[in-house]
């Protein structure tokens, strides 16, 4: 049964270029901790750092100075944090693996155990010519709350990335980044139907729901946010199901919620029970999701033409 998991965003613009580049992440990693221990009093579930948060203030040119294989000295600065706090965290950073520099996300688990990275597939040109390897495919990976992805800043603007991470069925997609994303977020999780919490490198990190509204954004007197979300959930079109709503509410009243969004026509469907799942209620009232409604569109379209 899924879980109601809390998530936590923290923005961080780094320390300021320091006299040295292993200077430079020193004291980045110092304000890391700092800022881990303080979001860990909200309690997260998983908390997300910015894209290479170590390393930030520091000139591309000098990735394969600072790039460590797993687990090196930045990976064993941060995963005691993990473990004393029960939580997982999105360490993103500059990874080298088999001789290739990576710009990756890597995640912790509990323990402080090494779950795994994504490397950005699409790192942006520059960074290409400055020695940053590609990732060549997506990657969701299992926690004990459900199965989460992660797109890293460049990556929001192609559509192979998150649309790997839904295919793998991940309900939950942490975005890295040194750009805000703004709408583009929004737009993705409501196409994609997911949670996006997004982490960025100055004001303006976001939670983001899969109707694409947006539950908490990140300013300079709040750099850390935190929500509550209910994974537990299916997104379903109004078309041929709203009319259904209501039986569904008669019998399972406050175990199940509905959260509308009128001018795109759906709705998300959540399960706050622990006998019933929001995919049981929907194969019980015979809901036709988003996906399977309009597939089968297509499909009626495909038979008119002939």
């Amino acid at each position: 049964m899924v879980k109601p998991v809390r998530v936590s965003s923290i923005s961080f613009k780094g320390t300021g270029r320091a006299a040295t580049t292993k200077a430079t992440v020193r004291r980045n990693l110092k304000a890391i901790v700092e800022l881990l221990r303080s979001a860990a009093m909200d309690e997260p579930d998983i908390v997300c750092l910015p894209e290479h948060a170590p390393s930030i203030g520091v000139f591309l040119g000098e990735a394969n100075k600072i790039a460590e294989e797993i687990p090196g000295p930045i990976f064993r600065t941060i995963s005691p944090l993990a473990r004393e706090y029960g939580m997982y965290v999105i360490l993103p950073m500059l990874e080298k693996r088999n001789g290739k520099v990576h710009n990756s996300a890597v995640l912790i688990d509990r323990s402080g155990g090494y779950v795994g990275s994504y490397y950005k597939m699409h790192p942006m040109i520059d960074e290409i010519v400055q020695g940053i390897s590609p990732g060549i495919e997506p990657a969701v990976f299992n926690a004990d709350f459900g199965k989460l992805g992660f797109a890293i800043c460049f990556d929001l603007n192609f559509k192979d990335v998150i649309g790997g991470i839904a295919e793998r069925g991940a309900k939950l997609v942490f975005f890295a980044s040194m750009y805000p994303g703004g709408l583009q977020l929004r737009l993705w999780a409501l196409e994609f139907g997911v949670y996006i919490v997004s982490a960025y490198g100055g004001d303006g990190s976001m939670i983001v729901n899969p109707l694409g509204k947006v539950l908490a954004t990140s300013d300079s007197y709040s750099p850390i946010i935190s929500k509550t979300i209910n994974l537990d959930y299916g997104v379903v079109h109004l078309d041929y199901n709203y009319q259904k709503f209501a039986s569904i509410k008669r019998k399972y009243r406050s175990k199940i919620e509905f959260e509308v969004t009128r001018p795109e026509a759906i709705s998300i469907l959540m399960s706050n029970a622990e006998d019933v799942t929001a995919d049981d209620v929907i194969r019980e009232f015979k809901l036709e999701t988003r996906d399977e409604y309009f597939k089968r569109a297509l499909e009626v379209r495909r038979k008119a033409i002939g």
